[in-house]
């Protein structure tokens, strides 16, 4: 039995169109997120991203499989799962606070005003959004409207963060600054995440595993490919150090030709244990129990003239 927080086994989607005929979007999924741990999902539009994290939340079923949390298989909802949307999803006629607040009363109803408030104030704090408790929705940005949405998600110290690309809607300069933000925030909290993106360059940013999906339908789990950088990393030097272009390649190459020759190329393909890649250490198949000795980075190829 895994000690992962996360266990998803054998999960399948089907869809019934409207002529009846029956359509599998993914099918027989097998992985594992433990505690603590950043995990991305990166795929093509229609491979049933949004609808492998609906089913994490418990917001929609598979159609078959199991997914457990913390030894036990969900049936629904929880709060020990907290979604951050595409968009922000704050109700706008509460304040930055009352959105919040909301979520906190939510998970413990007997605690009094104040420790509530003394509550979201610890998250709004960690947001970096403090001076802006009264404000509304309307008159905050876009950035700090999802600094809101992950104050209170975070607020409700779920077991898991759920992200269906919460940036894609954010400007690049907002998207980098909130990225930071995620970054710092899951190395205080120790927070284990799994956030769907488009973005390799922000998987490579956040992400500790990046699981590949093949083209739907019936979308398989391709690959998993470890993140061989260290935790410290930072946009600033992330393309500095010498495993960010083996394990960027890597995943450009995936969703650019080997995403579409997956069902070809996969004779051997064992959905129970998909293969787990190092591109920053060896392109062949490895597991994660091997410990990962991270180089200095390279120097650079440039000469200083003064």
């Amino acid at each position: 039995m895994s000690d992962a927080l996360i266990r998803i086994e054998g999960i399948s989607k089907t869809f019934a169109g409207r002529d009846g005929t029956q359509t599998t979007v993914f099918e027989d999924l097998h992985f594992s997120i433990d505690a603590g741990e950043f995990v991305c999902l990166i795929g093509h539009s229609g491979c049933g991203k949004t609808t492998i994290l609906n089913v994490l939340s418990g917001l929609e079923q598979s159609s078959s499989g199991y997914v457990f949390v913390d030894g036990r298989e969900i049936n629904g909802p929880s709060l020990d799962r907290a979604v951050i949307f595409q968009s922000h999803a704050l109700m706008p006629w509460l304040t930055v606070m009352g959105n919040i607040a909301f979520a906190v009363s939510s998970r413990w109803p007997d605690w009094s005003t104040d420790k509530v408030r003394a509550h979201s104030q610890k998250y709004i704090d960690l947001v970096n959004l403090a001076g802006a408790e009264k404000k509304r929705p309307a008159e905050l940005s876009g950035g700090m409207k999802q600094r809101v949405g992950i104050a209170r998600a975070l607020s409700i110290e779920p077991k898991m963060l759920l992200m269906d690309e919460p940036f894609s809607a954010l400007d690049a300069l907002t998207r980098g600054e909130l990225q930071v933000e995620v970054l710092r925030i899951c190395a205080e909290t120790r927070q284990t995440v799994f956030m769907i993106t488009h973005d390799v360059d922000e998987a490579i940013l956040l992400a500790d595993k990046i699981v590949l999906m093949t083209n739907g339908p019936h979308a398989k789990i391709a690959e998993v490919v470890v993140n061989t950088m260290p935790r410290s990393r930072t946009r600033h030097d992330l393309h500095k150090h010498p495993h960010y272009y083996p394990i960027r390649n890597h995943l450009i190459e995936f969703l650019v030709d080997r995403s579409k020759a997956f069902a070809s190329d996969a004779a051997d393909y064992d959905p129970r244990n998909p293969p787990q890649v190092r591109p920053g250490l060896a392109d062949q198949a490895v597991t994660t129990a091997q410990p990962v000795a991270h180089p200095a980075p390279a120097k650079p190829l440039v000469a200083i003239v003064r």
